[in-house]
């Protein structure tokens, strides 16, 4: 199976988790094609945007950051980020992140059900 770019669904989510500003998700499959995971999708932070901070129970969360910099809080330790990080929240650990950077924060985000 391959899935194209051009018909993958496109979400726009404002204030995601309670986070300021607007994020892009790019929803690589669609529920019908998902097993054991929640999340697959590239996800664009633009400057100052933000995920409000969250806790991941029964699954595992990885943030594979592609471009552009920011601030995880990684269960309340805060620490930079930039192109080549990955980011892992589960085991019922909290996270959020933001863009402190002046161009668009990308990255994978990867949610592993244990259902």
């Amino acid at each position: 199976m391959v899935i194209r770019r051009a018909d993958m669904a496109v979400e726009h989510k404002a204030r995601m988790r309670e986070g300021e500003g607007t994020v892009t998700l790019t929803h690589w499959v669609d529920e019908s094609t998902q097993t054991h995971t929640r999340l697959l999708a590239e996800l664009s932070l633009p400057p100052g945007a933000s995920i409000g901070f969250h806790r991941h129970d029964e699954e595992t969360e990885y943030f594979c950051i592609l471009s552009g910099t920011g601030i995880v809080n990684d269960d309340g330790k805060e620490t930079e980020l930039r192109r080549g990080d990955v980011v892992i929240t589960g085991n019922g650990a909290s996270h959020s992140i933001r863009n402190t950077g002046t161009e668009p924060l990308v990255l994978h985000g990867i949610i592993i059900t244990r259902r």
